[in-house]
């Protein structure tokens, strides 16, 4: 399956593959039984100048609320040689697809700022799960001093981040003065070793709550997500990372996701209940999209208690 080819939208979260004969139906669930995951990529951090020139990236504007943002697109089987999958475990995690949750997340924190109850000037930004990059390309657009890009294939980043990073940032005049400009990093890696590679991770790995204690330059301030919690079996290292990388005592998480993923059980609902258990954190649900086109979609906001 191709990355979203719609000019009016991302596509709405698709886990059955009909063209499957086999297994479940399920396309990234169709793993033989007892074959162990490939080892995950290894962890890289790519240079803006790194990007990929055998594959074919156009761009197409997208309307977010009365702003502009630019969307790539790119042949998810020109990149990975995949054409019916959106999700293959340990060597394609869907980062070439444009998920409904990113848009979300772009719109709320523009609604955020509007209402003064977030401001990105000056803050350390990290976007997890980015594939487009659409948040952290509204961060780096609203005055963020650093915005980080993860990303569990470097294939995504070199195809569709950098370039869609770049595009956008290009038609922007005050992005491209140096005295606005936020430095913009590129990472890759699993969800357990990406704490190896980011540069803002906190020494003692985070939840410190005394803030006499707590590097002040550590962390990231931002962390930005969406559509990352569909995984079970991955929601207990995603929440680690963020508590590693969090900045203490004021980061923030804004976390878009749909409210269950039918058919392999993960969802915010269940990310929620690892952070309420852990007692760490504390949420609130900052807006809920019901538009017909797809189950329940929220955004959550995560800080330190």
């Amino acid at each position: 399956m191709e990355a979203n080819t719609s000019a009016t939208g991302p596509e709405p979260f698709s886990l059955f593959d009909e063209k499957s004969q086999s297994g479940f139906g399920l396309g990234f669930l169709d793993v033989p039984e007892n074959k162990p995951l490939p080892p995950p990529p290894p962890c890289v951090e790519l240079l803006p100048s790194q990007v990929s020139s055998n594959v074919v990236f156009n761009v197409e504007p997208i309307n977010l609320d009365g702003f502009t943002l630019l969307k790539g697109r790119v042949s998810t089987k020109e990149v990975f040689g995949l054409s019916n999958s959106d999700l293959v475990p340990g060597k394609y995690e869907g980062g070439l697809k444009l998920w409904e949750g990113s848009l979300d997340l772009v719109k709320t924190l523009s609604s955020e700022m509007q209402s003064g109850q977030l401001s990105l000037t000056g803050k350390r930004v990290l976007e997890l799960g980015c594939g487009h990059g659409l948040p952290g390309i509204f961060a780096c657009l609203k005055g963020a001093r650093a915005v980080h890009f993860h990303d569990f294939n470097a294939e995504v980043l070199q195809c569709l981040t950098i370039p869609n990073v770049n595009a956008n940032i290009q038609q922007n005049p005050l992005a491209k003065d140096d005295n606005n400009s936020a430095e913009v990093r590129f990472f890759a890696s699993d969800w357990s070793e990406a704490h190896l590679i980011l540069p803002h991770v906190l020494a003692d790995g985070g939840g410190s709550k005394s803030c006499e204690t707590v590097d002040k330059t550590a962390g990231y301030d931002i962390i930005l997500m969406a559509e990352t919690v569909y995984s079970v079996s991955t929601l207990p290292t995603l929440y680690k990372l963020i508590i590693k990388c969090l900045h203490s005592p004021h980061g923030i998480v804004y976390l878009a996701a749909k409210k269950h993923y039918f058919g392999v059980g993960g969802g915010s609902r269940r990310f929620i209940s690892i952070v309420e258990k852990d007692g760490i954190l504390a949420a609130s649900l900052v807006a809920e999209v019901t538009d017909g086109s797809s189950n329940v979609r929220e955004v959550w906001k995560l800080h330190f208690r």
